[in-house]
């Protein structure tokens, strides 16, 4: 005899138990992933450290085999002297990344840095980096990043919004009108979570960087100058709530804010006798 098809009632409180049950489960691994910023920020860190500094390492090795690396010459010479003065300076706690930098030939005006402390600066940021302190500004906020753990939190806010997004399609079935709810929650969800992490990193590293290079000797004042290079520089940018790092016109407003604690820093170092020097090639004026 045929069994009677299963109550609407009954895959009500089947959806409802999976959904307590991916709720409990997400639950559980956010709290379970922790962590505190160099600024006191909550993070989530899903990934353990010995494998986001591999793959920090590994990127930063095929970079360098791509052929555009560097090897020597002024230019080098001049970011290895900014990064040399920083990096006695970094905290104790994450002065055992291996620090190292790079010279890459591109028109990019931009740096990057990578897990496993390591940094590459491009040939066309050091068109806009007009002074030495300006260029520290920049070796410093990518020395932030790494400090802070911004790869390892990036990676895993996208792998729990991925996560949790593909949870509540499993518990939506096959129901067009959820899936197209679904559909616009992940346009939402990389507008609202992803891209203000993203922002939030950018300005944590700024402050961090900004106490940093202020704490080598190198004049935190010239921050604001090097954002001011950048706006005449740049063409138009996205709207800030699309973008992943806040305006240009934010980021200088928020530099600002911190520099009275980031000048008082510069007058100790200097007191102590820290003035770094590395002018920038002399090609670089032309």
């Amino acid at each position: 005899m045929a069994m009677a098809n299963a109550s609407p009632g009954t895959g009500r409180r089947t959806i409802i138990r999976q959904r307590r049950t991916i709720a409990v489960l997400l639950l559980a691994l956010l709290v379970s992933a922790c962590a505190t910023s160099p600024t006191g920020r909550q993070q989530l860190q899903l990934f353990p450290d010995s494998q986001i500094r591999s793959m920090g390492l590994e990127a930063y090795a095929q970079m360098r085999e791509d052929g555009s690396v560097i090897r020597s010459g002024p230019q080098v010479d001049h970011v290895q002297c900014v990064t040399d003065a920083i990096v006695p300076y970094i905290p104790a706690g994450y002065a055992d990344n291996g620090w190292e930098v790079s010279v890459f030939e591109s028109d990019q005006v931009n740096a990057f840095a990578l897990p496993g402390g390591k940094m590459g600066v491009y040939t066309g940021l050091l068109d806009v980096a007009e002074t030495d302190d300006q260029l520290a500004a920049v070796v410093a906020h990518e020395i932030a990043h790494v400090m802070a753990e911004h790869a390892n939190e990036r990676m895993s806010t996208e792998f729990a919004t991925v996560l949790g997004l593909g949870a509540l399609q499993i518990a939506a079935g096959d129901d067009p009108e959820r899936q197209r709810t679904l559909a616009a929650l992940g346009v939402g969800a990389q507008v609202g979570i992803i891209l203000p992490f993203s922002r939030t990193h950018e300005s944590e590293a700024d402050e961090i960087g900004l106490e940093l290079m202020a704490t080598a000797g190198f004049d935190p004042r010239e921050s604001v100058k090097l954002w001011e290079n950048m706006s005449r520089a740049g063409g138009s940018e996205p709207p800030e709530f699309l973008s992943t790092h806040p305006s240009r016109s934010t980021r200088i407003e928020d530099l600002q804010a911190g520099m009275p604690r980031a000048l008082y820093l510069y007058e100790q170092a200097r007191a102590a006798g820290r003035t770094p020097e590395c002018p920038r090639p002399a090609e670089a004026d032309d």
